[in-house]
């Protein structure tokens, strides 16, 4: 099998991406058709999500048939109605008897203060989202869920980063593989965890490209929360931020165990956001089971947060300028 570096690489995990590029907004839907075993890891202050009480290892459905990653605040998670809609036409769903209802939790991020506000993902934006899904290697940065996505927005929107949505994956042996698809909208900063340099986040304020590793373009979020300025702004800091995002496997876990992975994954944000899982933030991860593949769960999660950390950095490095903010793609 060939691989793409992406959570594509795992059968039967499909991505599709529908956006406004004159709102800047959009969303990621990861299909995944036959079903895989979900769990979820809500870690960050502000979340908004949908459907994610039924992943909780002591309910009853055991498999979901989509998972949808949108911008516009609340309002995105509407896009899953219209991801529920093309399911319910290729008659997809779980079996109730009577109908098959497809189970499709969501998670959304803050981007109205980058666009229009007033334009946000629908069941209209999330039906061409799953329409377009296929198992190539998804597009990255300014597209889907990343399209009005940033980094550093401790003294607002004005001096963030733009960024985007990355996605990567890690062969473990065994012919396991594990990957993940992340959107990147946190209130801190981005760092490359090879290095600890910042690579998106909160600029300093001076003009042109930026670099990667330019420690001159940024000012440091965790430096300026040290500072009186930084330290009075807190109560009053955006809580428009978070990083969301999807693992997949093909180990085969029981909802408990995806669950367990979707912690450890988590870790692979704490890498590489400055500081993650905040008060601002809304951070959380999802995480497929679609093979029949043993494995260990511990090897697994180990390498969810591997593979979430090297998409996180690939939204940064793929996301180009948008909203009047910088992008490292150019």
């Amino acid at each position: 099998m060939k691989y793409h570096n992406a959570i594509t690489d795992i059968r039967g995990i499909e991505v599709g991406h529908a956006q406004n590029a004159e709102a800047l907004t959009g969303c990621t839907v990861v299909l995944c058709r036959k079903g895989a075993v979900a769990g979820v890891d809500v870690r960050g202050g502000a979340p908004g999500t949908r459907e994610t009480d039924l992943l909780d290892p002591v309910n009853l459905v055991e498999k979901v048939h989509a998972v949808v990653l949108a911008g516009g605040s609340a309002y995105g998670l509407s896009a899953a109605g219209g991801v529920m809609q093309y399911l319910e036409e290729h008659k997809i769903g779980f079996n109730t008897g009577v109908a098959k209802v497809p189970i499709v939790p969501s998670a959304i991020l803050y981007d109205l203060n980058l666009g229009r506000a007033d334009l946000r993902p629908d069941a209209a934006m999330g039906y061409l989202a799953a329409a377009s899904a296929s198992s190539a290697a998804p597009a990255e940065g300014n597209i889907g869920v990343g399209t009005g996505a940033s980094v550093g927005k401790m003294f607002g929107i004005s001096l963030a980063t733009k960024t985007g949505v990355g996605t990567a994956s890690i062969s473990i042996g065994g012919g396991i593989v594990v990957g993940a698809l992340v959107a990147v909208n946190a209130w801190g900063d981005v760092i490359d965890p090879h290095t600890q340099e910042i690579i998106a986040g909160l600029r300093s304020g001076k003009v042109g490209p930026l670099r990667v590793g330019g420690k001159d373009r940024f000012a440091d979020t965790l430096a300026m929360m040290k500072k009186p300025l930084g330290r009075s702004l807190l109560g009053f800091a955006s809580r428009a931020n978070t990083v969301i995002g999807v693992v997949a496997t093909n180990a085969q876990l029981t909802k408990a165990g995806a669950t367990k992975v979707a912690q450890m994954a988590q870790d692979g944000i704490a890498r590489t956001v400055r500081p993650a899982h905040t008060m601002l933030d809304g951070d959380s991860i999802f995480v497929l089971s679609t093979g029949a593949r043993k494995a260990e769960v511990t090897a697994v999660g180990a390498f969810a947060a591997e593979a979430v950390a090297q998409a996180i950095v690939r939204a940064v490095k793929t996301a180009r300028p948008a909203g009047g903010l910088p992008g490292t793609a150019d």
